[in-house]
């Protein structure tokens, strides 16, 4: 077996939530279009995503959201509400309930983003651990949650079995 299959058939197992938070798409009023097209990425490269929803930007619903999805999922991907606007609470809400925050994870998002618009920097999204689920802040716009995942989702599976506590690392 290639490492890629490999690789492919480990991803596979974990099970992921899709997470859109938008007040409009929460009530119907505008179709999601990033929570789809992040979905196609994670179940392209082997994830299976199980769960999708939306919420309001509440910090509230955002945090109940993730509480009850960590229990279900082992990786959570959210999408919006990371910019600066007064209703983006994302990155407080996510704060709040993880125990852990892996800061490389997000400075991994914004370098490779800012390849691509000068505006990256003023994405506040974070990534961190509630008990064994990896919980993952995607921006808003359909381009800018993907490029994103794309730019960190290689880490994503060892991430997973650090947490599992399998700490060897991967031959190169």
């Amino acid at each position: 077996m290639t490492a890629d299959a490999n690789a492919d058939s480990t991803q596979s197992i974990f099970t992921t939530a899709v997470v859109t938070i938008s007040d409009s798409r929460s009530r119907g009023e505008r179709p999601d279009v990033s929570g789809p097209a992040v979905s196609e990425l994670l179940e392209k490269s082997g994830f299976r995503v199980v769960k999708k929803q939306a919420v309001q930007d509440d910090s509230m619903q955002i945090q109940n959201a993730l509480v009850h999805l960590a229990l279900e999922v082992r990786f959570i991907v959210t999408t919006g509400g990371t910019g600066i606007a007064e209703r983006d609470v994302t990155p407080e809400a996510t704060e709040a309930i993880c125990e852990r925050v892996i800061d490389g994870v997000a400075e991994r998002m914004r370098v490779e983003s800012y390849k691509k618009t000068p505006f990256a920097p003023l994405s506040r999204g974070v990534c961190g651990v509630r008990g064994k689920t990896l919980i993952l802040n995607l921006p808003g716009s359909p381009s800018g949650a993907v490029e994103s995942l794309e730019a960190v989702l290689e880490l994503v599976p060892h991430a997973l079995h650090l947490l599992d506590g399998k700490t060897e690392h991967p031959s190169r």
